[in-house]
Order: C-alpha cells, then sequence, then structure tokens
C-alpha cells in the first residue's frame, strides 16, 4: 500500500512542476515596424521552343501529259488499221496503250524545266526561363529601444504583435 502511495505522490509532484499547471509568465504587446523588405524566390522554368527553317531548296520538274495523251491516239488508230475482224480492238488497245508510253517518254525527254520549292526541317532549342515568386517579408521591428528582425509571410502593418516571456534571472 505504502509503495502505491508513494507513486501517487510523485505522480501528483511532477504534474504540478509542468508548465500548464503553473501560472503563465508569458503575455503579448505590440512593436512599431521600422522597415519591411519583400523577399522573392526565383524559380527556373525550362521551355522548349520550336521553328521552322529554310534548309534548301528541292527540285521539282514539271511533268508534261501531252506526250501520252498524243502517243496512246496515235498508237490506238495505228492499231485499229492492223488489226482485222474480233482481234481489231485488241490491236487498237495495245496501240493505244504502247502509243501513250512512247509518247510519254518523248514527250518528257526534251528539256528540262525545273521548278523549284523551299525544303523546311523543324529547328529546336531549350529556353531557361525564370520568374519570380514572393515569399514573405523581412521585417525589422523595435520594441522598447532595441531592434529585432523576422521572417513573416504576410506584408505586416505598421505594427507586429509580440510575444513576451518572463522568466528570473538568476545570475545575480
Amino acid at each position: 500500500m505504502n509503495r502505491t502511495l508513494i507513486a501517487c505522490m510523485a505522480a501528483g509532484s511532477l504534474f504540478a512542476a509542468t508548465p500548464s499547471a503553473q501560472a503563465s509568465n508569458r503575455y503579448t504587446d505590440y512593436a512599431h515596424v521600422i522597415a519591411s523588405e519583400p523577399v522573392y524566390e526565383y524559380v527556373g522554368n525550362p521551355q522548349r521552343e520550336c521553328w521552322n527553317e529554310q534548309v534548301g531548296q528541292e527540285a521539282v520538274r514539271d511533268r508534261s501529259y501531252a506526250g501520252a495523251i498524243i502517243g496512246g491516239i496515235a498508237g490506238g488508230i495505228l492499231g485499229n488499221q492492223v488489226g482485222k475482224g474480233s482481234g481489231r480492238s485488241i490491236a487498237t488497245a495495245i496501240g493505244a496503250a504502247t502509243g501513250a508510253i512512247v509518247g510519254d517518254g518523248i514527250g518528257n525527254d526534251g528539256p528540262i524545266r525545273h521548278a523549284s520549292r523551299p525544303v523546311y526541317a523543324e529547328r529546336c532549342r531549350t529556353v531557361e526561363r525564370s520568374s519570380r515568386r514572393l515569399t514573405g517579408y523581412d521585417v525589422t521591428y523595435r520594441y522598447h529601444g532595441r531592434d529585432y528582425t523576422t521572417f513573416m509571410r504576410y506584408p505586416p502593418s505598421d505594427r507586429v504583435r509580440v510575444s513576451i516571456d518572463v522568466e528570473p534571472d538568476y545570475d545575480d
């Protein structure tokens, strides 16, 4: 029984010694703000820029279909005159096809006329862009003739609330 009583007394004395059980020596007051400077954070933001750039010219040959048409007509006429009976239709078709092939070869084998058009290629690069972001304020305030500095996330008014903790000085 004595052990239980001693344990309860020890627990009670510990509870009485905790700060929440003691009278608070802490209070708040106001200090005058004498300076406030915004604090910025610079954030890098890489961005990809792309554009089309002309890298050369491409030669394009003008193609003529007149030789194939004229050759097809001439070959069809010749095939029609060569063929007899029921073979006349086949001879006409073969003559027209052969004439179109030969006429195309002759019509597009002459002097070459070229046109050109630009050739483009996509070029890209990464550009580092930075932006600044307001993170808070370095605030200097004066309390009882002494200057103090702190960081605040919001802009201060002309005064700030300060917490004062009073304790005895045992160094006497």
